[in-house]
């Protein structure tokens, strides 16, 4: 007679999987949602900081609205790519700075966009902060901030072709630096 009791561990239901990997909603994402503002939540970051997908038409709605909510302190925009032949990141870390707060609430914004053309609009207007970090993404991996007031190379010469953090960069043989002297 074959025997009924395996000792193999039980396999989650579809149910508990699907519960398991939900993310429960931050008092900003919540704020949002009660708004009308579409974004989708991610998992926390390894601090726990709340972390929601903003789709790139709607980047500037959401963060004028994050703004009135009480973001008022870009603490950091930057970019990342997520792999070759994958998509490009810009992503925002927000704070609430508050003369009273003990410890600031933040939030974590993140807009991916196809490499082939990476688009976006500036959110300078809102938060000045984002000059320059804008512009470095802008020199690293060619994401272009629409309406940005002086979007052009910070880091690298002008004339550089090409994107230096993008994962799939392949680096010249050579740069000569002309009047370097």
């Amino acid at each position: 007679m074959a025997d009924t009791e395996s000792n193999a561990p039980e396999q989650p239901s579809a149910e508990e999987e699907t519960s398991a990997t939900l993310v429960e909603a931050g008092a900003a994402s919540s704020w949002l949602s009660e708004n009308g503002f579409d974004h989708e939540l991610m998992t926390r970051d390894h601090l726990g900081i709340e972390v929601i997908k903003v789709e790139p038409q709607f980047l500037i709605p959401i963060s004028t609205a994050l703004y009135a909510y009480g973001f008022n302190y870009l603490q950091c925009q930057g970019a990342y790519d997520d792999g070759p032949g994958k998509d490009l990141v810009s992503f925002y870390h927000l704070l609430k700075v508050d003369d009273s707060a003990d410890q600031p609430e933040e939030l974590r914004v993140k807009v991916f966009l196809p490499r082939s053309n990476p688009r976006l609009p500036s959110v300078y207007w809102i938060w000045k902060a984002a000059d320059w970090q804008e512009r470095e993404s802008y020199d690293m991996y060619g994401i272009i901030y629409e309406g940005h007031p002086n979007l052009k190379r910070l880091l690298m010469p002008e004339d550089w072709v090409g994107w230096p953090l993008r994962k799939d960069y392949i680096s010249p043989d050579f740069y000569e630096l002309q009047d370097a002297y």
